[in-house]
């Protein structure tokens, strides 16, 4: 077997460890946002404040959003000022569902 099957076999292993994972996190970023529209950080330290994550990393958070964006499940509304920094952040919503 070639170098570039293993690494294409390993690959595969780790992304399927990892799906279940990334599949409860997704739904637990969805429970967290409800109906409301939300920064990173406001989720992130809202999952903390629950108890859900062990300490403030947004790592945990901004990549299920992209994924959920890519999927269609959610949007950005707009920016406002993080809740860490003096930067601002885009804010998520769910998309409506359409007819």
């Amino acid at each position: 077997m070639g170098a570039n099957m293993t690494t294409k076999e390993t690959r595969k292993a780790s992304y399927e460890a990892v799906l279940p994972k990334t599949k409860d996190r997704s739904r637990l970023i969805l429970e967290t946002l409800g109906t409301r529209s939300m920064t990173v950080s406001e989720i992130t330290d809202e999952l903390v404040a629950a108890g859900r994550i062990p300490y403030y990393n947004r790592n945990y958070v901004a990549p299920r959003l992209s994924e959920l964006k890519d999927m269609g499940i959610v949007e950005t509304c707009g920016r406002r000022k993080s809740t860490r920094s003096d930067a601002t952040e885009a804010v998520w919503r769910r998309k409506e569902a359409t007819p």
